[in-house]
């Protein structure tokens, strides 16, 4: 039986304006952003002064607060700004952090222990072995992706007993959280840094590769319906979800009253009977009011994609200006005693807690005594105080006098106290000093970086097709391959293995459980001579990891390793080698510990990974793995590939998890740069091959091979360097 009194109904806040609202609302606790590291940058976002102060307020009134580290870290950053971040809240009681990068929540395990970690949505995580691993690495509370159907949420809460929070209304992105650089590579604004520009909601024509495009120049085919769940919140409740998150950071205060309002009412209308749960029409219509993009969906929770959850037309609107927002005081008690020649006392009280203050002394009054009703009115003046008097008993005798100065610190110094006593239990101290993991001296890595110029990387390449794999292979530079399973089944059982290092390509978003062929395989190739597994999420690694192959494990570019303290992370966990991020720019990548990385140096950028199908979408599935086209408005041209059968075992599970991948419109190549490649330090370097016929896959590995191995010059191509020059804001 599902206890829905122990659900958390969390609202966002993007300023404290909104953080009232959303406490006046009903929300039993909120989210928001510091002056540091939130995943909604362009929010106002909160003051180091207003983010103490919102979490004394809320734990007043019996409410928690959590903080939004939830973007990536360089590690200037990381190292210079995030202990002092943390520290001051950390000790007033913070109540979560929530957080993306894995080299961040290393740091926190570490520094600041008792301070509970939620892994944010851009974490992607997707299935119940994803949900252990953070479990073993002390996380407290995973915010899965909002892909995920009520039924993958109800496998994880049964397979883990953390805490599960996932979103019930707000905007939806396009792209899986954490697996879009769409906003990035075309503009410079990360989403992973929460400064996404939000290109998904521009128009873009479609059309099959080689045919026409739609003659639509309007449509909107990556912009998603926002979600509201008001008819099936009682099953998401009840599939193990106990911390409801309402999105909207970047809204404002009135939209928070509303939302939290009317979710409030029918949480409150479930923990007193679920079997007269029903959603008045009103409500719903109240919800599409206060702001629409195109009408709602239900999100993901009842289906996997489908163009009834694109908005075609995005016309946002908005009517929120006349919703009232409310304040919440906290009631309490007080006793005043007021007697000639003794000291004025004031003794308050909230639940249990209670303080006592004395202060100067009351005296005759040799004209013009002082009334009872003059006295009360003077000490009801709370002001901007969380409280209100419930009570106050005021005792006096006989004509007396106290200035009013001494009547308004004894209030003042009562009510500090009271909160002071309100607030001890949540209390902490910080370490003194922050622990990092990483303790490798500057001066060993420039003797390395120094070395790897002077030696011949090693070259991978990784291949989508038959056609580039026997392309690839045939190249006698090559030192190994990151291949699919259909096509590694091939390689192996013509012996590949023994002239070129294997390596199993799992899925770049893995859900459901792993096929029983696809592991039983791999563990015999590994016997066999396999050198690994290419990871592209926690779920794929989560699954390695549990079969005791993580040692065997290459983290892709999406396992995102951007500072030393993530780098330190991964050789922690004992994998084969990380891949350096590609949203740093040379000099930081130069500043990083890349002992143990690979280099990406070609290849079609995956902008976005998502759960719809933008040939579903446009009316065309046939299930085949086919691939459309995308225009935007400059005639530039995006390969959308549909990946119907992401396991490719041969077997029709797991069909039903298919994604697309929207790739850059021209490939990126760090083909010129190769000495300034070399300098960063990678152990190797790696060409990936996705949209290449054979005959391009080996005209490009003989031009990289030619230039990175034996210095010749680099013949002229298009390429974009991505953000090797530039960075990422």
């Amino acid at each position: 039986m599902t206890d829905f009194s122990k659900v958390e109904l969390l609202a966002p806040a993007g300023s404290y304006e909104a953080f009232q609202a959303a406490i006046g609302a009903g929300a039993d606790a909120v989210y928001l952003g510091g002056p540091d590291f939130g995943a909604r940058a362009y929010a106002k976002n909160f003051t180091q002064e207003e983010l103490v102060r919102a979490i004394r307020t809320a734990h007043i009134h019996g409410r928690k607060l959590y903080l939004t580290v939830n973007t990536l870290l360089k590690n200037r950053e990381l190292k210079e700004r995030l202990y002092d971040s943390l520290k001051e809240v950390y000790e007033e009681g913070l109540d979560g952090v929530i957080v993306q990068d894995m080299g961040v929540l290393r740091f926190i395990r570490n520094t600041f222990p008792d301070l509970p970690v939620h892994a944010s949505t851009q974490m992607t995580v997707t299935g119940p072995e994803g949900m252990k691993f953070l479990e073993s690495l002390g996380v407290t509370r995973v915010v899965p992706a909002r892909e995920l159907s009520i039924k993958e949420i109800s496998d994880m809460h049964k397979a883990s007993p953390i805490e599960i929070e996932t979103f019930i209304h707000g905007a939806l992105c396009y792209s899986f959280s954490g697996q879009c650089l769409m906003s990035s590579i075309l503009g410079g604004r990360s989403g992973n840094r929460g400064r996404c520009a939000q290109p998904c909601r521009l128009p873009y024509q479609t059309g099959e590769l080689g045919k026409h495009f739609s003659k639509e120049k309007e449509s909107c085919p990556l912009s998603l319906k926002d979600i509201c769940t008001l008819d099936i919140l009682p099953e998401i409740i009840e599939a193990g979800v106990m911390s409801l998150k309402i999105e909207g950071r970047m809204k404002q205060p009135e939209y928070t009253a509303a939302v939290t309002g009317i979710y409030r009412k029918y949480l409150d209308i479930l923990k007193e009977n679920r079997a007269s749960y029903k959603v008045d029409e009103r409500d719903r219509k109240f919800l599409l009011d206060a702001f629409n993009r195109g009408g709602s969906c239900q999100g993901y929770y009842k289906q996997h994609n489908g163009p009834d959850m694109i908005a075609f037309h995005n016309h946002k609107k908005t009517s929120v200006t006349s919703v009232k927002t409310f304040s919440v005081k906290k009631k309490i008690r007080g006793n005043l005693i007021l007697y000639p020649e003794s000291p004025a006392i004031l003794h308050v009280s909230c639940g249990s807690a209670e303080a006592v203050v004395s202060m100067g002394e009351v005296q005759y009054a040799k004209e013009h005594p002082m009334e009872e009703a003059r006295i009360r009115q003077q000490m009801e003046k709370l002001g901007n105080t969380e409280f209100v008097w419930e009570d106050l008993d005021v005792q006096m005798s006989g004509q007396i006098f106290i200035p009013v100065k001494i009547l308004n610190e004894l209030r003042r110094e009562a009510l500090f106290q009271l909160e002071e006593e309100i607030l001890k239990k949540y209390k902490r101290k910080a370490e003194v000093n922050p622990v990092y993991a990483c303790d490798w001296e500057l001066e060993e890595r420039k003797t390395l970086k120094q070395k790897a110029v002077l030696e011949k990387p090693l070259l991978y390449a990784s291949c989508e097709t038959k056609e580039q794999a026997e392309a690839a292979w045939e190249y006698p530079d090559l030192t190994g391959l990151y291949l699919p399973f259909d096509i590694m089944k091939d390689f192996m059982e013509r012996d590949r293995y023994k002239e070129k290092e294997l390596y199993l390509s799992l899925p770049r978003i893995v859900r459901g459980a792993m096929p029983e062929e696809y592991l039983k395989e791999a563990a015999q190739w590994i016997a066999l001579g396999m050198k690994g597994f290419l990871v592209h999420d926690l779920e794929g690694y989560g699954m390695l990891r549990k079969a005791g192959f993580q040692k065997y494990c290459v983290a892709d570019a999406s396992l995102y390793t951007w500072n030393d303290e993530a780098c330190a992370f991964w050789r922690e966990e004992g994998i084969l080698r990380n891949t350096m991020p590609m949203e740093l720019n040379e000099k930081e990548l130069f500043h990083r510990d890349s002992r143990d990385s690979e280099c990406i140096i070609y290849g079609y950028l995956p902008l976005m990974i998502s759960a719809q199908c933008v040939r579903k979408n446009s009316g065309r599935c046939d299930g085949q793995e086919k691939t459309m086209v995308l225009r935007d408005r400059y005639d530039k041209e995006f390969t959308s590939s549909c990946i119907c059968h992401p396991w490719k075992t041969g077997t029709t599970k797991g069909k039903e998890y298919c994604y697309n991948i929207i790739y850059n419109s021209i490939p990126y190549g760090l083909l010129r740069e190769s000495s300034k490649v070399k300098k960063i330090g990678a152990e190797s370097l790696r060409l990936a091959f996705t949209l290449e016929s054979g005959e391009e896959t080996k005209q490009i590995l003989k031009e990289f091979a030619e230039v990175y191995l034996r210095g010749q010059s680099a013949p002229s191509r298009e390429f974009t360097k991505g953000h090797f020059k530039r960075g990422a804001e």
